[in-house]
């Protein structure tokens, strides 16, 4: 099996891209389990300036296979913010609930046509002499107020297109296939599927 990598400390994130790597001859760990490791500071203009910051910093530190992913949410009436500070829209250290509620008054007053976003996820792989970026995007609206208690980040708040539930309240295998997550980690398990057979 393949010892991989994943660059990130977030439990949510390394249930989400486990669970659609899943079937790979893959053994995976993320930085949950390597707490000596430095955190790797997210301070790169673009989610793909992010991604690919963190799969070069941890690759470079361990010598090993690593995956990397940035994500954000752009809502088309903010000028597609918060984009590549979703994470911290509110400041540094802050909560999802206190990013989700800036959100909110940010969308105050603007009616629910308008209130179109996406999600988009850049995914990295970082190998020896292998450097792989794929992107998924998953387009749709931004609820008037948070709804349901399932994933992080801004789902209570995100409505997919062709769905009137949340990803808050939709079941973790539905957002599962069809977040952007999904779709940039279904591009990168593809390749990486050809990439194990290659390597034997």
């Amino acid at each position: 099996m393949l010892s991989v990598v994943l660059a990130t400390r977030n439990p949510g994130k390394v249930a989400e891209i486990s669970s659609i790597l899943s079937g790979l001859p893959l053994q995976i760990k993320s930085l949950l389990e390597l707490p000596e490791l430095p955190e790797i500071v997210e301070d790169q203009d673009t989610l793909e300036g992010n991604a690919l910051k963190k799969a070069r910093h941890v690759y470079a530190q361990l010598h090993q296979p690593t995956i990397a992913d940035d994500s954000g949410l752009e809502v088309y009436s903010l000028a597609m913010k918060p984009g590549v500070l979703s994470a911290r829209y509110a400041g540094e250290g802050v909560t999802y609930g206190e990013n989700n509620r800036k959100l909110l008054r940010a969308l105050s007053g603007v009616p629910f046509p308008q209130r179109k976003a996406r999600f988009r996820c850049v995914a990295v792989f970082k190998g020896t002499e292998i450097e792989w970026s794929v992107e998924g995007v998953c387009p749709g609206s931004i609820a008037e107020e948070p709804r349901g208690e399932g994933g992080f980040g801004y789902d209570p708040l995100f409505i997919p297109d062709g769905f009137d539930l949340t990803f808050g309240q939709l079941p973790a295998e539905t957002k599962n296939r069809m977040s952007h997550r999904a779709h940039a980690f279904f591009l990168l398990k593809d390749i990486l599927r050809e990439y194990v057979n290659k390597i034997g």
